[in-house]
């Protein structure tokens, strides 16, 4: 292996390193019996971002208009705290918050039923803290995904 070869699976990552030498991982769900493209499959991940994007949006104009008075910093703590009820109560009833309805993405339990209220309860909040959701599995799945056994598939 030459030092270009080397620095190159570096940059692309150890999935891409590993595939390079013959590793075949499936397409992203596979492991959960989900297809790889088309509704049910995995939600992509810039979908996701625009969901969340927008449900945090929507929490900030509830928090800002009716509890902040003008005060930015108390928005932000009542966005947190808006944005965990709204999670809870929408993804806990209909699956999906008004973000991911808008990006046709819903929260499923991994064998397909509807996640149970205590599992909404965890999933929420690990997403409040934001850390478990920056680290991914191979599936595409945050961890506070995982610990509530759940995934965000498309419509």
């Amino acid at each position: 292996m030459d030092n270009r070869q080397v620095i190159g699976s570096w940059l692309s990552g150890p999935r891409a390193a590993a595939e390079q030498m013959g590793a075949d991982f499936g397409h992203r769900g596979q492991r959960l019996g989900l297809p790889e493209s088309g509704p049910g499959a995995i939600a992509p991940l810039g979908r996701r971002f625009g969901a969340l994007f927008v449900d945090w949006g929507l929490c900030l104009l509830i928090a800002y208009g009716l509890f902040a008075a003008g005060d930015q910093q108390a928005a932000g703590n009542w966005a947190l705290g808006i944005f965990l009820v709204l999670s809870v109560l929408t993804v806990g009833t209909v699956g999906s918050t008004p973000g991911k309805r808008l990006f046709k993405l819903r929260v499923i339990s991994v064998d397909g039923g509807r996640l149970s209220i205590p599992r909404v309860v965890v999933r929420s909040v690990l997403l409040g803290l934001a850390l478990p959701a920056l680290i991914w599995d191979r599936d595409g799945r945050g961890l506070h995904d995982r610990l509530a056994r759940a995934v965000q598939v498309r419509m």
